[in-house]
């Protein structure tokens, strides 16, 4: 009988306890983090040297693509990009081409920076402004 009674006292008890306060819910950030390459940088439009003094341009999506033109506007390669192991990589879906992993400096005052592939010679990367 007293083990009935303690157990319908303590019912009674947790039933007029208030329900606890609802907890705040949180707000969405007003803006998401930019998506950015290894060092950083956030994507967009760059002009890229390469070792011989050729250039061209690279657009790194964040969407996770990208696509190289030559210095005349013509694609050269086109594929999907990611950050792995503190490296950019890229994996082109462009027949004859190789994914390819940079290793890239930290950015320097105008945004530019070197990325040096696995193999291979580095490259000069500079941001171009975008309207």
């Amino acid at each position: 009988m007293k083990r009935l009674l303690m157990v319908s006292l303590v019912g009674t008890l947790a039933a007029c306890q208030p329900e606890p306060a609802a907890e705040p819910v949180a707000e969405e950030a007003a803006e998401a983090a930019p998506v950015t390459v290894a060092n950083g940088t956030p994507v967009g439009t760059f002009a890229v040297t390469y070792a011989d003094g050729t250039e061209g341009t690279a657009i790194i999506n964040a969407d996770g693509t990208y696509s190289d033109t030559d210095a005349d506007g013509a694609l050269m390669e086109e594929g999907t990009w990611a950050v792995v192991d503190g490296k950019t990589c890229f994996t082109p879906t462009t027949e004859g081409r190789e994914a390819m992993c940079f290793t890239e400096s930290p950015p320097a005052e105008d945004g530019s920076f070197t990325a040096t592939p696995d193999e291979g010679d580095p490259v000069t990367v500079r941001p171009l402004a975008t309207t």
